[in-house]
């Protein structure tokens, strides 16, 4: 059996549901920036989708409602918006949102192990070009664990990839954060192990989106993604 892929966008849209508008009256501008969504991460998702010839796992909630790439004990799950939210509401918001997308893209992992089909999991994200006053000097990072063989090679296949492909780029590994943070893919490491799952975080500087390269630079991304994977 083969490798699976799987591709994942865990903040891909700032949509706000219909229960939760009057916590987020007059917070427009806000829901607009990297807090409220990691902007261009949804449409590198889905052109990574394309590229592979699989389906992406997509949420379009905004995280503000509740974090689905931290776990559940993770003190920011919720945001300063929802964590007014009575345990009864937490639960629902949880149940509504937060379980039935990553329960699927749990199962996608699990109907693999199965199988004994090893899984490459690739999650899209994107990152503010300054935070706090600090400028992050990079455009793409790659976000992984450096003790997993699998994910090094993996990674080293990619980072050659798209340094021959565009060598302009300042390319980072584990920024702007640290690759075995709290996230989806760290908690799929521990529960299918190094040798089943094979999981990753790829950061784009939002300072490219929109841009004139924007395009561009999505196609490189999702090429040498494509290469990397033949590789791996």
């Amino acid at each position: 059996m083969g490798r699976r892929v799987l591709v994942s966008c865990e903040h891909g849209g700032n949509r706000v549901p219909r229960d939760y508008a009057p916590l987020f009256a007059g917070a427009a501008d806000v829901l607009a920036t990297h807090r409220g969504y990691d902007l261009g991460a949804l449409e590198v998702a889905r052109a990574f989708g394309a590229q592979l010839g699989v389906e992406p796992f997509i949420a379009t909630t905004t995280r503000l409602v509740v974090d689905l790439n931290r776990s559940p004990d993770n003190r920011n799950l919720f945001s300063a918006y929802t964590r007014s939210l009575s345990g009864v509401q937490r639960a629902a918001a949880m149940a509504a949102h937060y379980w039935p997308y990553r329960n699927a893209v749990e199962a996608a992992v699990a109907d693999a192990a199965r199988v004994r089909a090893p899984v490459l999991h690739v999650s899209a994200h994107s990152f503010t070009p300054e935070l706090r006053g600090e400028v992050r000097n990079c455009d793409i990072g790659f976000l992984y664990d450096p003790r997993r063989r699998g994910e090094v090679r993996f990674i080293e296949a990619w980072y050659a990839a798209l340094r021959e492909a565009n060598p302009e780029l300042v390319l980072r590994r584990n920024y702007p954060y640290r690759g075995v943070s709290d996230a989806l893919v760290t908690h799929l490491r521990r529960r299918y192990g190094a040798r089943g799952y094979v999981g990753m975080e790829l950061e784009i500087n939002q300072k490219h989106v929109g841009s004139r390269g924007w395009r561009a630079l999505v196609g490189v991304l999702a090429g040498t993604l494509a290469a990397a994977v033949a590789h791996a």
